[in-house]
Parts: structure tokens; sequence; C-alpha cells
């Protein structure tokens, strides 16, 4: 692995010039701009107190030479504790204001990009790792925050910069125009910095991607992890890339680390010119004493800014490569393309894919020409061998790819021309590992429809297996299902999955049967939830079952993509083809005979 190795841009990634990044940035801070103008206004006070400040000391000295008295230093100390103290209640109420209008922005920048996050199609989190989307949407607007308040508090000392050139100029102009002649030398050397602190910048923020991606997927996957005794290799992998993140951003506080010497040897030589410039002026009586001390006491407030601007100008742009991150997320175009967003009348749940086409990429063609009508009510089984293009049918009819050719109907009308949002509200799947979310068995069931009582919830669970399956929990509908549902047995979180679709009432009911092994009391209730889905929806099951298979109206049998059987369960065993293999290869256990025929063996041999 390189230096740099693994730390490429995501395909989504695109480079914005400075230039757009603060134009899209205008877009949130426009909203704030009340906040705004009260903010520039804190700034210039600060800027004015700060420069009072080196005027005020520059008249102690020369007042000190006139009224060598107490009243009259007296008199000036006053004065310097009120600048003071009100430079620090304006600074107080600044920042206050800064953080408020910053953290708003953040809120709404995380808010867009969370949004269009969940908008994205699957294929979307199939290329890319969640563990660095979470980054994006956590770590870089996070990043850009702290830069705001870092850019805030450096343009209120180019205030000061401003604001001291005026004053200077009515001092000693001469002495002035020294200090603007090496001014220009000053920023040459802190822009000189930019473009390598963007590049070392950006490749750390990769390399944090990849970090956070590693945890996130280690501890997803942790149970797996130590069911193979993996756990010295996950670690290894997490070693190697936190140890590529540690040193890039080394490399990178190596290269930064020059600044602050390379700006101050710059500034003692301006030092340098202007006291010597200075002291012949004075010596001459062009120039007072207390002038000249505030030349050489304003030469650090001067050059401050430049050497702020060069010293963080890493972190700034850490914030703009994290703005840039940010809204690539943002603008990342979904496959999936609705024609249009015509509302959804309630649907019958007729199918129909016209001579499609569909692949996941060039090399991963799936459907070929395919052609299937699903008639509204109608229960159809989807069996083949893996990759025969089953799960990739449920998921264009919910619309999580983008065919390429041909066409998909629902009720006679062209799935790209509903509203996506509106036409999922008739979808009910069941996928084939349930997913449930943190919460109580009730919560995860009325999650598609958040106006069902308990009342409601508890009514349709009574309906399957007279109820009996709320005893074998601990807290009924209120028990708690732990992380992804891990409290709960495979069949107990496949029944929860079931209720969910139940109560939505969908008209189209997908449902990817999971393979896991469950007992036959469960399998039953199981088999009651579906009739009750079954009864009142247009079906399409990916069948693991069976009583599943036998169940069906309908049964297509897929191989590469293509169909090449349907009908009954009995005429498809009566020809004798694919389906009666696959039958004998995974069904045939399950059924009655097949019972019967075990029992009878070790019946014989426990008789011998």
């Amino acid at each position: 692995m390189g230096f740099f190795g693994n730390l490429d841009p995501e395909a989504y990634d695109r480079t914005y010039s400075d230039k757009d990044l603060v134009r899209r940035l205008v877009t949130y801070f426009r909203p704030h701009r009340r906040n705004l103008a009260l903010l520039a206004g804190g700034v210039t006070v600060t800027g004015a107190l700060d420069v009072i400040f080196p005027i005020i000391l520059a008249r102690v000295v020369n007042g000190l030479a006139e009224h060598p008295d107490l009243s009259y230093f007296f008199s000036l100390l006053a004065l310097v504790l009120f600048t003071g103290v009100l430079s620090w209640l304006v600074n107080f109420l600044r920042r206050r204001l800064t953080a408020r209008v910053i953290g708003e922005i953040v809120y709404s920048m995380r808010r867009d990009a969370f949004r269009a996050t969940v908008a994205h199609d699957l294929s979307f989190y199939d290329e890319f790792r969640t563990g660095r989307i979470v980054s994006r949407i956590t770590s870089d607007t996070a990043e850009f925050a702290s830069v705001t308040t870092l850019v805030i508090d450096t343009i209120s000392q180019f205030t000061v910069v401003l604001v001291l050139t005026a004053i200077l100029f009515t001092l000693e102009w001469r002495l002035t125009l020294a200090l603007l002649v090496m001014t220009p030398f000053i920023m040459f050397v802190a822009l000189a910095f930019r473009r390598l602190a963007r590049y070392v910048t950006r490749q750390g923020n990769r390399a944090m991607a990849n970090v956070n991606a590693a945890i996130q997927e280690t501890v997803a996957g942790i149970a797996v992890a130590k069911n193979f005794r993996q756990e010295s290799t996950v670690y290894t992998e997490f070693a190697e890339v936190n140890k590529q993140s540690y040193t890039i951003n080394l490399r990178r506080g190596f290269v930064l680390a020059n600044v602050f010497p390379v700006m101050n040897a710059l500034g003692g030589v301006a030092v340098a010119v202007l006291v010597y410039l200075g002291g012949y002026a004075a010596g001459g009586g062009l120039i007072s004493p207390g002038a000249w001390y505030l030349f050489i006491e304003s030469v650090d407030r001067f050059f401050f800014p430049f050497t702020n601007l060069a010293s963080f100008w890493s972190q700034i742009q850490a914030g703009l490569s994290a703005t840039e991150r940010v809204f690539a997320l943002i603008d990342a175009e979904s496959a999936v393309k609705q024609t249009g967003h015509e509302p959804v009348p309630t649907l019958r749940g007729d199918i129909e894919f016209d001579h499609l086409n569909f692949r996941y990429s060039a090399q991963e063609t799936v459907l070929t020409d395919f052609s299937l009508h699903i008639r509204p009510g109608e229960t159809v089984a989807l069996v083949g061998h893996t990759g025969a293009g089953k799960s990739s049918i449920a998921k264009l009819i919910a619309r999580f790819y983008e065919f390429q050719d041909g066409a998909l109907r629902i009720d006679g009308r062209d799935i790209r021309s509903f509203d996506l949002h509106a036409y999922r509200r008739h979808l009910g799947l069941v996928s084939q590992s349930p997913f449930l979310f943190s919460g109580s068995v009730a919560d995860n069931i009325r999650y598609t429809l958040p106006s069902a009582t308990d009342a409601e919830i508890e009514a349709l669970a009574r309906q399957i297996g007279r109820g009996e399956w709320l005893a074998t929990l601990p807290d009924g509908l209120a028990s708690a299902v732990g992380e992804r549902g891990g409290r709960l047995s495979m069949g107990q979180r496949q029944l929860v999955a079931l209720m969910r679709v139940l109560v939505q009432r969908p008209a189209i009911f997908i449902l990817d049967e999971a393979t896991a092994s469950i007992d036959p009391f469960t399998e039953e209730q199981i088999q009651e939830a579906l009739d009750l889905i079954l009864g009142k929806s247009t079906a399409i099951i990916i069948a693991h079952r069976l009583s599943t298979v036998r169940n069906a109206d309908r049964i297509i049998v897929l191989r590469q993509g293509r169909i090449i059987e349907e009908g009954t369960h009995d005429a498809l065993l009566a020809q004798g083809g694919h389906y009666a293999e696959l039958y004998n290869t995974y069904f045939r256990h399950q059924s009655l005979e097949a019972i019967g025929e075990y029992g009878k063996l070790r019946a014989t041999a426990a008789a011998d």
C-alpha cells in the first residue's frame, strides 16, 4: 500500500472551486441575515476596540513626558481598564451569537445531507461504504463548524488591520507605506501554503473516513468475527487504516509546522525595518516617541491575521474539503429516476414487466428481455437457483434499483411516473433477514402506520395463533427487541416483520422468506400471518418453504434471468422439468411424505 493508497475519492465525489463552495454556503447563511448583520457590527466594534488599546498606550508614552503627574496616569489607566472590559463584553456577545448562527447552519447542513442519504437508492449503498457516508454527515459537518468560527475570528482580525491602517496614515504616512510595502511579501508566503494544505488535508479526511468505515463495519459484524475467532484479524485491519491515518496526519503536521517559524521570521524583519526607519524619523523630529511606539506595537497586530491565515490554512482547507465532501453527498445523483410525480390512487396490484432489461453493472446482467404479468390479487412464487433474478424482480417492483430498458407498469401505468414516496406506501416488504429497530415490539409493528393504537395492534396480533406468540414475549407488545431485534428469535422477528406489513394493508406484498430453521409451532403461526396478508394483496414471494410454494396461485421458475417454466405446483411436478429438480433438491424434504418416511426409518432403526 502506498502512502496515499486506499484514499481514492468516491465515484460521486466532485471538485468544487472555492468560489462555488462560497456561493453554495451563502444559501445556508442567507436565512440568518439579521444575526449576521449583528455579528458584523460586533466584529467591527471588537476590531475598533483592539485598535484603540495601542493608541491609548501611545498617548501614555507621549503624555507622561508632558504631564508627569499621577492623576493623568490614573485617568489613562481607567480608560485602558474600561476599554478592556468593553472589549471583553462585546467579544463575549459576538462569540455567543456566532455559536448560535453556526449551530443552526450545521443543523441545516446535516439535515440536508441525511435527507439526501436516505433518498438514495439501494445501489448507492451497495457501492459505497456506510462508514464513509456517516463520516461525511458527522465529522465533516463538525469540521465545517470549527472552521467557520476560525474564519469569523480571522475576519475580525482583518477588520483591525483596516482600521489600524487608516489611523497609522494619519500619524506618519511614510512609515505606513513602508509597512504596506512589506505586506505583499507576507501575503505571498501565507498563500503559498494553500495548494499543499488543501491536498494533504483532503487526504487526511479520506484517511479518517477509512477509520470510521473500519470501526462501523467491525462493530456491525462483531458477532460474526467472534463466532469465527477473527478478533485479531479485524484488529489488524483496523490497525492498518489507523496507522495510515496517523502517518498521513503526521506528515501533514510536519508540512504545516513550518508556517509559524517562517511567518515570525518575516515579522521580525518587518519590525527591524520599522525600528530603523522609526528611529531615524524620531531622531530627526519627524515622529514622536509615542507614534514610533505605536508603529512598533502595530506590527504584530498588522501581520497577525496573515500569520493566522497561513498557520490555520490547513484548518480552513479542511473546512473547505469537508464542505466539499458534504455537498458531494448531497449532490450525488440517484440511479432511480422518476419521470413524473403523479398521485397514486388505491392500487389493484396489477404488475407487468414488458421486455425489461436490468443489470447491476455492465458485467452483471440479471434480466434480459424479461416479460411477466401478475394479475391483481394473485400470489406468485419465484423459484430458481441463486442468481436467477428472483430478488432483483422484487427490488425493481419496489423501485430500489433502476432498470435500463423495457417497461414496468403498475395498474397499467409506468412505474416511473408515480410519486415514489406515495407509491411505496402501497407496498409491504419483508426481507430475508427482517430488520427491527431498537424499541418495543409495538413500536416496530406501527413503524409503517404510526397512527395505529396498541388496541388495534393487539387485535391483529391475536388473529395469529390466537395470540399465543405474544405469550412467548417477556412483556408482550411492550417487549424490547434490542438492537436489530437481537433479543428476539428469528421466528419472532419474522412474525413482527409480518405484523408490520399486516397493519399497513398493502396492495402489493413482497416476501423474501428467511432460510433460518424455525420450529413447527412458529412456522404455523408465520403461515397464518401470511394467509392474512395474501388474502388481501397481490403477492410476490421468493419461496424457501414448500407450504408457500404449494399455496401460490402460480409458480415462476427462473434461470439466469429468464422464465423457463410456470404453472401450479402439481402441474410443474408432472412436467418433470427444472421445477421438479428444484423440488427434489430443496423442497421434498419438507413434504409430509418425506417426514413420514423419515419417521419410519427412525422407528425401524430403533427396533433393530
